[in-house]
């Protein structure tokens, strides 16, 4: 099953993460591109959730996040820049 969250919720999860987890997203970020080579976000996020004991709403934002920045950092193939 997959999670989606409203860009409101999901804003609101985000800015939560470092009070609820002890934990910056960048660190979560970290732990997620040293972990297990998983590609599926809902696997991304169990093995947040299973790994670090988060709730699945949490894991969820922090792998949506990750691969939102993760997109809007990598250049598009054969995409001009001006």
């Amino acid at each position: 099953m997959s999670v989606t969250h409203s860009p409101e919720m999901h804003a609101q999860l985000i800015a939560r993460i470092p009070t609820v987890t002890g934990r910056e997203l960048s660190e979560w970020f970290d732990t997620l591109e040293n972990g297990p080579g998983l590609t599926r976000c809902l696997e991304r996020a169990n093995w947040l959730a299973d790994e670090y004991n988060l709730s699945h709403g949490y894991a969820q934002a922090i792998v949506q996040e990750h691969d939102r920045r993760r997109r809007n950092r990598t250049p598009i193939p054969n995409q001009r820049t001006s």
